[in-house]
This record gives C-alpha cells, sequence and structure tokens, in this order.
C-alpha cells in the first residue's frame, strides 16, 4: 500500500502540481485544447484487452506495467479535463 509520502512523489502527482499549481487557472483556449486530448481508437481497444486479461489474471509482467502506465495517463487526463472544465464554467459565469 502506497504511504502518504509516496503518494507525494509520484510521476502524477508531480505532473499534477505543475500543471495545475495552487491558485492558478489556465486560459480558455488552454482548457478547450486540454479538452480535445483524446486516447485514439487502437489505444481505447489495447486498454480494454489489458483489463481483460487483468480480470482474469492472465497478465505478463511487461503488461502489468503496460496496464499501470495507462492508468496513470487516463488520471493524469481525468485531472486536465476536470481542471478545464471548471476553467470553463467560471468562464461562463464571468460573461
Amino acid at each position: 500500500m502506497a504511504t502518504d509520502a509516496s503518494l507525494l512523489i509520484s510521476d502524477s502527482a508531480i505532473l499534477s502540481r505543475l500543471i495545475f499549481p495552487e491558485g492558478k487557472d489556465f486560459s480558455v483556449e488552454a482548457a478547450r485544447g486540454f479538452l480535445s486530448i483524446r486516447y485514439q481508437q487502437h489505444d481505447l481497444d489495447r486498454i480494454h484487452e489489458l483489463v481483460v486479461k487483468n480480470q482474469d489474471d492472465q497478465l505478463t509482467s511487461a503488461e502489468q506495467t503496460e496496464l499501470d502506465n495507462y492508468r496513470r495517463v487516463s488520471y493524469l487526463l481525468d485531472l486536465m479535463h476536470s481542471k478545464a472544465r471548471l476553467v470553463l464554467k467560471k468562464h461562463q459565469k464571468a460573461d
């Protein structure tokens, strides 16, 4: 199980702090750009394949690493999308 200290130094935590510094928003244009970032279909297919194999306890160690990488990237993408939606929502209220 991860400790509080290890969570603070994870790659996702570090990138999150870089992209989303406390109290600062990025531009509306950047928010729209972040929301346009999506997985391509071949990545979605691969994620599905890995998840199914994981559910069946059939992942190799390399596949487990690949799935972990997708998981971390997905977490960061979710953070980016969430922050972008908040920025756009603030901008709409200001208009």
